[in-house]
């Protein structure tokens, strides 16, 4: 009876002591983060292009209007939702990309290509 116990008190200092460990390294950032580059055919930047990211629950859309790099960034995005991007420039869209729900990336990078043609 007395292995048992001491079984049982070690087993519970075991459990104790590796639960702060975990919760430690847990990530404790918002969301993740959309980021990425507005290009045309040839892998040029196209500055001032508006980029939307519609969250495909709640149907509520971001935007964002590219500098002279033609980056784009999207923070703090839930992780349980899908979401649909695509970029508009002088009246001609890219195609539409999906970042799933299961990506379980921290930082999803997205080209979005605009054929200005």
């Amino acid at each position: 009876m007395k292995t048992f116990a001491t079984i049982f008190a070690l087993l519970l200092a075991l459990t104790l002591f590796s639960f702060p460990a975990a919760a430690k390294d847990k990530d404790t950032t918002p969301g993740r983060l959309l980021t990425g580059k507005v290009v045309n055919r040839d892998d040029s930047p196209l500055s001032n292009a508006v980029v939307y990211v519609t969250d495909t629950r709640t149907h509520a859309v971001k935007t964002y209007i590219v500098g002279p790099d033609g980056g784009y960034r999207f923070p703090a995005l839930a992780s349980n939702v899908e979401y649909e991007v695509y970029a508009q420039f002088n009246g001609k869209m890219s195609d539409t990309k999906h970042v799933s729900q299961f990506d379980d990336r921290k930082v999803v990078v997205v080209q979005l290509r605009v054929d200005t043609r």
